[in-house]
């Protein structure tokens, strides 16, 4: 008897333990204030540093007192995330499934799954493959959303697949917003485009209070993606719009990248 009861005991504890190892990955008709798919760019042109600097960038916005209180604070007290990285049209990836989020453990386990991602790079930069690929998360994961969230990444424009309005204008058609974190960390060289904030701005974000939060010094990177991580968990809006121009500019040309990219091979 007394080594029965040890063993239920031990059982307990272990299963007890268990809870608190990884957060608890979402189930169908679960309810919860906001479905997060958080898309990040490793196409070649994002060097080893800036990859390293994303990741850690996300995995301490989890880690953050104000992204906690922010979850707290909603209408269920708890989110589903997942962490997806894109590059050309055929390589997308799931690296942490939805995952439920709704206490300071759960948030913790995510940060640190995030950071323990072996790091890795593809060819190419499809924007609007890594739109369709989240979209079809959003409607496989069963979940009862109060809202939809794309948080998209990336260092350069579409240059594969389908055009990008066409698979943003098809998300925001379900209700799925659409945000964007334009990398811009060096000089536009071979394939970028200058003015990338625009181009996001234009071509890329959609949905009732979309935004931007351009990263343009490496110093400043892991706080602008905690920045637009607490903005997006607590449903707001920046202050004052993040892309600052005197004037504003032309509407971006959104076949800026493919048409790079047919000059490329053209030449």
């Amino acid at each position: 008897m007394v080594r029965s009861g040890f063993i239920r005991l031990a059982t307990g504890l272990a299963c007890l333990l268990g809870l608190f190892a990884a957060p608890a990955q979402a189930q169908p008709d679960t309810e919860v204030d906001l479905a997060l798919v958080i898309a990040v760019d490793i196409s070649f042109s994002m060097d080893t540093d800036e990859q390293a600097l994303q990741r850690e960038g996300f995995a301490q916005a989890f880690r953050s007192k104000p992204v906690h209180d922010a979850i707290r604070g909603g209408m269920l007290g708890r989110i589903a995330v997942t962490y997806v990285e894109w590059a050309g049209s055929p390589d997308q990836k799931v690296i942490i499934p939805w995952t439920v989020l709704d206490n300071s453990e759960s948030l913790m386990a995510f940060a640190d799954r995030i950071s323990s991602t072996p790091l890795r790079r593809a060819q190419r930069t499809s924007i609007s493959s890594a739109i369709d690929f989240s979209v079809k998360l959003f409607d496989e994961n069963g979940l009862n959303a109060a809202r939809r969230v794309i948080d998209i990444s990336g260092d350069g424009p579409n240059n594969q697949g389908r055009l990008v309005i066409e698979a943003r204008d098809a998300a925001v058609a379900k209700g799925i917003i659409i945000n964007g974190l334009p990398i811009m960390l060096r000089q536009p060289g071979y394939l970028d485009i200058p003015d990338l904030d625009i181009y996001y701005r234009d071509c890329v974000i959609g949905g009732q209070g979309a935004f931007t939060v351009p990263a343009r010094e490496r110093d400043q990177f892991i706080e602008a993606i905690k920045t637009k991580i607490l903005l997006e968990v607590a449903n707001l809006m920046p202050e004052q719009s993040l892309i600052n121009r005197i004037q504003s500019p032309p509407r971006t040309n959104c076949m800026a990248g493919e048409m790079q990219w047919r000059d490329r091979w053209s030449n």
